[in-house]
């Protein structure tokens, strides 16, 4: 046999396996190993620029057939992020106050192929809680009084009846209700009785008349995409803040948008979820699901975010003998984790003067390094960051108070709504505390504020549970 030169590939024999395979079927092995594997893939590529919530940017070359899940992806390997299967890739088209979450299918180079250039429209990357949610709980998100079934149907459904029906190619309900329509042209608005079908968007030209004589043609989706308006009643001129639009694919501007806005965040949502339900159908099922096949045991409805290898290998030591031992008890291993967590932030609180000797920070600062906390952004900033993260139950953020600097803000999603509640700084016997309850519950810090509230509900309507952060890539 031909002894095998010093230059030859194990790759180019067949008979011996290749110790690597994950770097040749990976989806992502072309974009983060190129160099490793020049010869992978003859995709053509492009750069694509995407952006964050503290405005800092990434250019990636990618593949032009990349989708928006695998660009998430790519950002979550490059980033060390926690895949929790709730980032998302975010259209915002910047003067028109529009945007939307880009659905983890679609294709990137065809979103931005619709792009024209008298808007500035850019790529944000980003949590989106309530991406699926209503997988998990469809009966909140379609009220009794917008939706009807098929007079075949049975009228109490149950939890996956009305997700079959959604998803099916024979059957589909009917939504319902009063929207606000701005006319081509002009700058009115009018209220209209509006049906949602399978064919499309109509709306009664006789009150609330569903008779097919009174059903005039409003929209269709096939060839256009839905946006949210980030900026309330600002620059359109809606008579409410809950206004949403179709802007046809590849359209001249903002000239032919179909505007429409409801009278509260229920409506809105309804509207929203159903019309993505009719255009995508069963592809938002799969991309729900995808995350979870191949793992064996794990419900999609029960899934906690994947810990890393590192993370994994960690025990509870305790160093305060002689001879260090594992803690193999949960209880004290959590209550020396909290009692750690005390003590770092003691520490956290000295520095050292200018001759060498500790003086205590103020408790301003310890906060400012934590993800939930946002410096000296208005009301109006709070709700519209809330807002692009979802609203489900338990988002929050943290922010300076604008009417009086010396308190802070606690901004909260629960029931389809944003809440303020203010956060007093109280001095007591020469230590300052911070309270939520008018000095029932007082703490030390706002990251011990945060930490007790997303344990207990106390005095909010839930628990704290996603926070909005303004990463940087």
């Amino acid at each position: 046999n031909r002894r095998k030169k010093k230059g030859d590939s194990i790759l180019e024999n067949p008979s011996i396996p290749n110790p690597f395979p994950e770097l040749c079927c990976s989806p992502f092995a072309s974009v983060l190993s190129a160099s490793l594997l020049p010869k992978a893939t003859s995709r053509k590529k492009q750069v694509i620029k995407v952006y964050s919530e503290d405005d800092s940017s990434r250019a990636l070359e990618v593949p032009s057939d990349i989708t928006a899940r695998d660009v998430c992806q790519l950002l979550i390997l490059k980033n060390h992020y926690v895949d929790d299967h709730c980032w998302t890739l975010f259209e915002q088209l910047t003067h028109t106050g529009l945007g939307r979450a880009i659905e983890d299918h679609e294709l990137v180079m065809e979103v931005q192929s619709n792009w024209v250039m008298e808007e500035e429209t850019k790529l944000y990357f980003r949590k989106n809680y309530a991406k699926y949610e209503f997988f998990k709980n469809p009966l909140s998100f379609f009220p009794d009084h917008m939706i009807s079934f098929p007079s075949e149907t049975s009228a109490a459904l149950s939890h996956s009846g009305i997700l079959q029906m959604f998803l099916s190619s024979s059957t589909y309900p009917e939504i319902h209700g009063y929207l606000h329509a701005k006319e081509q042209g002009k700058k009115s608005w009018k209220k209209l009785y509006f049906l949602l079908r399978r064919s499309g968007l109509y709306f009664s030209t006789k009150g609330t008349s569903k008779e097919p004589r009174h059903l005039q043609f409003f929209c269709e989706f096939s060839n256009s995409d839905m946006y949210m308006s980030l900026t309330g009643k600002k620059i359109s001129g809606a008579p409410t803040n809950y206004g949403f639009c179709f802007k046809p694919n590849k359209s001249g501007g903002t000239r032919d948008l179909k505007q429409l806005c409801a009278d509260d965040e229920q409506s809105r949502t309804c509207w929203m979820t159903a019309i993505r339900l009719l255009k995508y159908g069963m592809q938002l099922y799969q991309n729900y699901m995808q995350p979870y096949q191949g793992r064996s045991g794990c419900s999609p409805l029960n899934i906690t975010p994947m810990r890393s290898i590192s993370e994994n290998s960690l025990v509870a030591m305790d160093f305060s003998g002689h001879r260090s031992r594992i803690i193999e008890n949960p209880t004290e291993a959590l209550s020396v984790a909290v009692e750690e967590g005390l003590a770092w932030r003691r520490r956290g609180c000295l520095r050292l003067n200018s001759h060498g000797s500790p003086i205590a920070m103020s408790n301003m600062a310890i906060h400012r390094s934590q993800s939930w906390f946002h410096h000296k952004i208005s009301r109006e900033e709070a709700q519209r960051l809330i807002l692009q993260h979802g609203l489900v139950d338990g988002v929050f953020l943290v922010r300076d108070s604008q009417s009086n600097p010396k308190t802070f803000v606690l901004s909260l999603s629960h029931g389809l709504k944003i809440k303020h509640f203010q956060i007093v700084p109280l001095e007591d016997d020469g230590k300052l505390f911070y309270t939520l309850d008018d000095g029932h519950t007082r703490f030390t810090d706002l990251i011990q504020l945060v930490e007790f509230y997303q344990l207990n509900k106390g005095v909010l309507p839930c628990k704290l549970k996603h926070y909005c952060a303004r990463i940087a890539l």
